[in-house]
């Protein structure tokens, strides 16, 4: 019986963590306001290292078309400036000596349904991930000796519920995600 616990919480940890990468990921899909997400995989060489902008500098959000982001040493402005550059994240930063500006441009309507369709993407990938803990939990079930057939199937019925929940769960987040993107 300790055997199927372990079985199912395996398959939901893997369900939770897939549902948790999703919302990571919109986070980074810009919805056409600023945030500090849109920054936080920026890597910055600080002193040798490759560090997170966020262990270099205060990143801010002081209205929603504007990131500042402030050095904790000014020494490193150049740098962060050149790591916002080299990331491909379609910003022009200005620096004005304490602290560096970007501007988030409004989208256009093109612009969101790239955007909305990167979002299905993600959608699609963490559905995949969720069937695939659901596959795995029934290849370890099958694995199983000396456990009775009607246990077995009670806990393949747990784990379609499982996978079941997670799915509707990653689609409401899609569906909240494309609201966000496609408002104007």
């Amino acid at each position: 019986m300790e055997e199927l616990d372990l079985i199912i919480m395996s398959v939901k940890q893997e369900m939770d963590a897939a549902l948790k990468h999703q919302e990571h990921a919109f986070q980074k899909i810009r919805a056409g306001r600023a945030s500090t997400a849109m920054v936080q995989d920026v890597m910055v060489e600080y002193y040798g290292s490759m560090t997170p902008i966020n262990q270099v500098a205060n990143v801010m959000v002081p209205d929603a078309m504007t990131i500042s982001i402030q050095p904790w040493d000014r020494a490193a402005i150049g740098a962060i400036e050149k790591a916002i550059i080299n990331s491909n994240l379609g910003f022009a930063p200005s620096n004005n000596g304490d602290n560096i500006i970007l501007n988030v441009p409004p989208l256009t309507e093109e612009r969101r349904k790239e955007l909305a369709k990167t979002a299905k993407g993600e959608n699609e990938q963490t559905k995949v991930t969720i069937r695939n803990a659901r596959q795995e939990g029934m290849k370890e079930l099958k694995r199983l000796e000396g456990v009775s057939e009607d246990l077995i199937k009670n806990v393949e019925a747990d784990i379609q519920t499982l996978t079941d929940q997670y799915s509707k769960k990653s689609e409401e987040g899609l569906k909240h995600k494309e609201e966000e993107i496609l408002k104007v």
